[in-house]
């Protein structure tokens, strides 16, 4: 069976389809991969078993579209979120993005983190696109004169470290709000250092 392209689905299809992700979400979000079944989607989805294969041809189909889209809407909302921050509070305020993104959507990001184990070239690809955007702003930022010019690659993979340990730790572990003071540690760490 071919399957058809999103943009030649009626609107029953795309909410079917729309349906289909959502559910996959809970259930790879709270189960993770490997314990998720196409069942268990469908049931969540309320939706016949025989209807999933019609928009997904397997489980990893649907776990591979999950990644990809939370790759899109969050590089979409950190954007947004960053427009017109002067360069100074840019750092600040993607990170505050990141974190309101996690708060909002902890089970695609249990599904990104899960990737490393399921399949480490979407898990890297997910990551490249991060750090790609971060590197159009870092060159940006250079034309203003502010920052030291550092190598971009290096140092957009250090930043996302900072986003994403800080979101594990406290978001995503604890299920709360990442401290004003440990993102002022961190804001104090990216613009100036450690060093007295």
């Amino acid at each position: 069976m071919t399957l058809k392209p999103e943009s030649e689905l009626t609107k029953k299809g795309l909410h079917t389809r729309r349906k289909l992700l959502k559910a996959a979400e809970k259930v790879f979000g709270t189960k993770g991969y490997f314990e998720a079944s196409i069942v268990e989607i469908t049931q969540e989805a309320k939706i016949a078993q025989g209807t999933f294969y019609k928009y997904f041809p397997s489980k990893k189909a649907i776990y591979d579209e999950l990644v990809q889209q939370m790759s899109r809407e969050l590089r979409l909302f950190i954007k947004q979120a960053i427009e017109n921050s002067p360069h100074a509070d840019v750092h600040r305020r993607g990170f505050e993005a990141f974190f309101e993104w996690i708060k909002e959507n902890r089970n695609l990001y249990s599904i990104v983190l899960q990737a490393v184990i399921v399949d480490n070239d979407l898990y890297q690809w997910y990551y490249d696109k991060l750090a790609k955007g971060y590197i159009k702003a870092l060159q940006a930022a250079d034309q203003t004169g502010e920052f030291k010019s550092l190598n971009h690659e290096a140092l957009a993979y250090s930043l996302l470290g900072v986003g994403q340990f800080l979101g594990m730790r406290w978001i995503y572990w604890e299920g709360e709000e990442v401290p004003q003071e440990a993102l002022d540690v961190a804001m104090e760490m990216v613009l100036h250092g450690i060093l007295k």
